[in-house]
């Protein structure tokens, strides 16, 4: 018998949500990312559970322990139960009726075979008791022990209720995969037979569902397999992934750790902050560090011009555009160019130049200084000006 023994599923907090729900004779079973991160050892963030009470005798029984109920998502089912700040998502046990490859028209179910049938992977449908002990209703398990992603039951059928599944599908395989197993055939036929779905999809979710693959350790190969079967050029028209590991090696070299805008920046692709409707910060992190990364500044401008952290990305992006390595002393020259203060300001140049010509002596002034690797202060500065004049 398969038990997790983690600390957030002990938490007294935790416990008591489950209590509250068992004692009043419901089901309360762990689900979906927390499981199956438990079992991998990978790090929970979130806890969900399902249950077959339905959200008004959810928030009744968690009003009755004393636990705060919040109607998150009451209309798909899904009540948070906080508890000593800790939130719990419980969502009722559900079946599909009819889906359109958006979204899906549910009902209520008692079943969690039920349950775990309309759900997208068999890792991802793998339950736990109160007390650890997990329930495989649909043989997941071995499927996880080997990172095995594997959609259930007929991939094209999972796919056709929420085309977003081709995506995820790529994320999971990048996140949990093994690459010595490489890629379930079934599901990669099935994904290039329905890439037309993918056009239904919001393009809010599909950049959301893009940069979390790309957050990765390495979504290199899961990124080469959505370029084979079509998905990525039908999301991202124009995008090119050679730089993709040839950036993912270089951040590995650098310590960088990884970062989806930067490595979305790698792939091009035609307006891709639109195509993916990007937020407007990250629609303006993209442009810079592509525009940075295609010029011709050194790393020490780059640091002085951007500051480090953006520096970096876009020396990282050059190299892995060129398929250079890393400059010797880069990291240095980043951040001296990044500490560099030019000494000379606009009141310094006045009244002797004004309007256009100011801006312009004070850009000449500052090339020049950043030509001389940031030596001369203001009076060494403004004397050679003096002098020019």
């Amino acid at each position: 018998m398969t038990r997790i023994t983690e600390d957030w599923l002990t938490d007294p907090a935790t416990q008591a949500v489950c209590a509250a729900l068992e004692l009043g004779g419901a089901q309360a079973l762990f689900v979906g990312g927390c499981v199956r991160n438990a079992l991998m050892g990978v790090p929970v963030r979130d806890i969900d559970l399902s249950t077959d009470a339905v959200p008004e005798r959810v928030i009744a029984l968690a009003e009755a322990a004393g636990i705060k109920a919040v109607p998150t998502g009451i209309d798909h089912g899904t009540v948070t139960l906080v508890k000593d700040g800790i939130p719990h998502e419980v969502t009722t046990f559900r079946k599909d009726i009819e889906t359109d490859g958006r979204r899906a028209v549910v009902a209520y179910s008692t079943r969690v075979e039920e349950d775990a049938a309309r759900r997208d992977f068999t890792m991802n449908a793998l339950y736990a008791r109160s007390d650890g002990t997990v329930l495989d209703p649909l043989g997941g398990l071995p499927d996880l022990r080997a990172r095995r992603v594997r959609f259930i039951g007929k991939a094209g059928d999972r796919i056709r209720e929420d085309y977003l599944r081709s995506l995820r599908y790529f994320r999971f395989h990048a996140w949990y995969g093994c690459d010595d197993l490489g890629f379930d055939p079934e599901a990669l036929a099935a994904i290039a037979d329905n890439l037309d779905g993918l056009s239904r999809l919001s393009r809010e979710r599909v950049g959301g569902e893009l940069l979390r693959l790309l957050a990765a350790p390495d979504p290199a190969p899961a990124v080469a397999a959505m370029r084979s079967t079509g998905a990525l050029g039908q999301v991202l028209p124009g995008a090119d992934d050679r730089a993709l590991a040839p950036l993912v090696h270089l951040e590995g070299q650098t310590g960088t750790a990884p970062d989806g805008v930067r490595r979305l920046a790698a792939l091009g692709g035609v307006e891709a902050a639109k195509t993916l409707r990007l937020s407007r910060t990250q629609a303006r992190v993209l442009d810079r560090m592509r525009e940075a990364a295609a010029g011709v500044m050194t790393p020490a401008e780059l640091g002085y011009r951007l500051k480090e952290a953006a520096a970096r990305d876009a020396l990282l992006l050059r190299c892995a555009w060129s398929d250079q390595p890393w400059p010797e002393g880069a990291e240095g020259d980043i951040a001296r160019g990044a500490a560099a203060q030019f000494p000379v300001t606009a009141r310094d140049l006045m009244p002797e130049y004004n309007g256009a010509a100011l801006g312009k002596r004070l850009a000449e002034l500052e090339n020049r200084w950043i030509a001389s690797g940031f030596a001369g202060d203001k009076a060494a500065l403004l004397s050679g000006d003096s002098a020019a004049g």
